[in-house]
């Protein structure tokens, strides 16, 4: 399955808080899309988030944020795993 890095470039009033909610709603939706939220990283200074997923194709990743929680990310690479 094709492995994604998906950016926001900035959300506004980011919290740590407030990301591991909208992974956890992630979480909660991406079976329905046969998507899988990986893992997030993020720095509350810039709202920079950056999350790395498995999905069938970007519709699909999109389409899990867009439900989850509306944040759809800026850009969506997809990206290979290296060592």
């Amino acid at each position: 399955m094709p492995l994604y890095m998906d950016i926001h470039h900035h959300v506004e009033g980011l919290t740590a808080d407030a990301v591991g909610h909208a992974h956890e709603a992630d979480l909660k939706t991406q079976q329905k899309y046969g998507v899988k939220y990986l893992r997030y990283w993020f720095d509350e200074g810039t709202g920079k988030v950056f999350c790395l997923v498995e999905a069938p194709n970007k519709e699909a990743a999109n389409a899990v944020h867009r439900e989850a929680h509306g944040l759809v990310a800026d850009e969506l690479i997809e990206v290979k795993e290296g060592s």
